[in-house]
């Protein structure tokens, strides 16, 4: 059995709402899809257990009705790990993974500035990537965001002049 499929037995042994719903895209890479409710139980135990100990990244997607969020996991041998957990776009909370990894706090600001989620145990901070005049309300990597928004708000460059 190759460490990919012994990674994929160990998930669905452990939590069996996997069964169906993890794949072994090609040799060292694996994808879960874990419901929203249960992604830091499944993540804490692939950190833990099967020892993806690298957080490489996090990834939003606005997916129309929903957004998602990859988080993408590595051992140091390099095989990865791929959860990928949908929350509705009307309530996009999840739960950070700081206290587990600090760098996520870039990651996870990212997804609140650039998505609009909500990531509840977030540490407070500074915004990140978008500047602190940013209008309220407004997420640029959602597909229904209108640019035309930003029409009459002054940039730092010429607020400096």
């Amino acid at each position: 059995m190759s460490e990919e499929e012994t990674a994929q037995t160990l998930l669905q042994d452990q939590f069996p709402f996997l069964a169906g719903k993890i794949s072994i895209q090609r040799a060292r890479r694996i994808w879960a899809e874990v419901p929203a409710e249960s992604v830091r139980q499944v993540f804490d135990f692939a950190v833990d257990r099967l020892k993806f100990n690298q957080l490489c990244t996090i990834t939003g997607l606005d997916e129309g009705e929903n957004l998602a969020v990859i988080y993408h996991l590595a051992r140091e041998i390099g095989a990865t790990l791929n959860l990928h957990t949908v929350v509705p776009k009307a309530n996009p909370v999840l739960y950070t993974v700081s206290d587990r990894f600090p760098a996520a706090d870039c990651y996870e600001r990212e997804l609140v500035d650039l998505l609009g989620f909500k990531v509840e145990g977030l540490p407070p901070g500074h915004r990140y990537p978008l500047p602190d005049n940013w209008p309220a309300g407004q997420f640029p990597l959602r597909k229904d965001w209108d640019a035309a928004i930003l029409e009459g708000i002054p940039d730092k460059e010429s607020d400096n002049a």
